[in-house]
């Protein structure tokens, strides 16, 4: 294929050649076969969501929302749970407390009582039972509160099976330019790589991919020492891990744990929620990636306000500070518990106003890392996997406006993924 009158960074206005999946040829004039004409649009390499949960994406369409954003109150919270047909479970997603308060089986049978409802928190780390749900489930025995914390692994076979359409999970990043994922899921369930392989972007997996970091998951209640988590890394090796940290207890033991075992190139820290300014030189000196989201701090503002500790605010979702310090960074969208479109991350990133926010050009590099080293930013170049996202308009143009209007056509092996 060549991709005729392209922007290239730094080589202006350019034809590009693909062939066997790779760019074998940059330059004007070149000849080749299946044009097409980029119109003088830009020519970057495809955009990597580094962290992202694709099966409870795909779930998501035959959910019903009832986040901050879709419900308002306890009434509004009640009806859409009591929507579709009778007897049929209502699946929803989103939640956090600010709608509609604490949740348990009480709270959601005085709501709806007489039909199976099972809610996740905005975390998805949560699950909330009416008593139908747990009758359904054959779970009305000593877990009578219906509150379950991590445990989608239990409950993955007492819920109805959830059709999955990862076609259009696929289509719709096509759409926004992405051409890879990288999932997230700390125990993926059995199979899950091969289900995933329906989508045409290119997939790492992580526990399963061969190379994938080893995906491991810290809670407070439950924190490891330092000396434990330490030994669970040493037994990943020589996989890298990414560990999950969300709280600030969290972060410090991992960084104890990663100056123990000793890192590797591909460690990360997904999430770094919160990062105290003192430890930015100790992540820099260990060489670690972080994967954060700097969205959430945009998305989320008003439930941090409250929700989160004063002291830790400062601190909440790193982007700017951390790329001066040296440290590789790079963004994930969280979907479905954040945003889908990275192109609504970037914008996110840029318009923060609390001093993390970065430039255009580093908000899009947060999204071209490569799949093993998140940090490491990919460039259109002779030899590079043809990956690519083909724009409408000059980088510059695009650049401005950080919208998915701006993408045309993505390549995945140099095949077209888009319509």
């Amino acid at each position: 294929m060549l991709i005729r009158d392209v922007e290239a960074a730094g080589r202006g206005r350019v034809d590009v050649r693909l062939a066997g999946g790779r760019v074998v040829g940059i330059g004007r004039r070149l000849t080749g076969e299946a044009e097409v004409e980029g119109r003088g649009g830009a020519l970057l390499p495809g955009l990597h969501d580094h962290h992202v949960h694709l099966a409870a994406l795909a779930a998501e369409d035959a959910s019903v929302r009832v986040g901050p954003a879709d419900v308002s109150g306890r009434d509004g919270f009640a009806a859409v749970l009591r929507g579709g047909m009778p007897g049929e479970w209502t699946r929803a997603v989103g939640y956090h407390e600010s709608v509609a308060g604490e949740l348990d089986r009480r709270a959601l049978d005085e709501l709806v009582p007489d039909r199976p409802v099972r809610v996740q928190h905005r975390s998805g780390a949560m699950w909330f039972l009416n008593g139908a749900a747990l009758r359904a489930a054959g779970l009305d025995g000593g877990e009578g509160d219906g509150r379950f914390w991590r445990e989608d692994e239990r409950l993955r076979d007492r819920f109805p099976r959830v059709p999955l359409d990862l076609a259009r999970v696929g289509l719709r990043a096509a759409r926004l330019g992405v051409t890879g994922f990288t999932n997230a899921d700390p125990r993926p369930a059995e199979g899950l790589a091969r289900t995933l392989s329906a989508l045409p972007q290119r997939l790492v997996v992580m526990n399963v991919t061969d190379g994938a970091p080893v995906k491991l998951v810290l809670d407070d209640p439950t924190l490891p020492t330092p000396a434990e988590l330490a030994a669970t890394v040493g037994a990943a090796r020589p996989r890298p891990v990414a560990v999950h940290c969300v709280t600030r207890v969290q972060l410090l033991v991992t960084l104890l744990a990663l100056e123990e075992a000793g890192p590797v190139e591909g460690d990360r820290i997904e999430h770094g929620s919160v990062i105290p300014a003192e430890t930015v030189p100790w992540i820099r000196r260990l060489g670690v990636t972080v994967v954060t989201q700097p969205h959430f701090p945009v998305e989320r503002g008003a439930a941090y306000a409250t929700d989160v500790h004063a002291d830790d605010r400062p601190h909440l979702y790193r982007c700017r500070s951390l790329t001066e310090a040296g440290v590789p960074v790079a963004a994930g969208t969280d979907a479905p518990y954040g945003t889908h479109d990275p192109w609504a991350v970037m914008r996110a990133a840029v318009e923060r106003a609390d001093g993390e926010g970065v430039p255009p050009e580093a908000a899009l590099r947060l999204f071209l890392g490569t799949p093993e080293q998140p940090g490491r930013t990919r460039r259109l170049a002779v030899g590079a996997t043809a990956d690519l996202c083909l724009l409408r308009v000059p980088l510059r143009e695009a650049l401005d406006a950080l919208s998915a209007d701006v993408v045309r056509a993505a390549y995945v092996d140099g095949r077209p993924i888009t319509p």
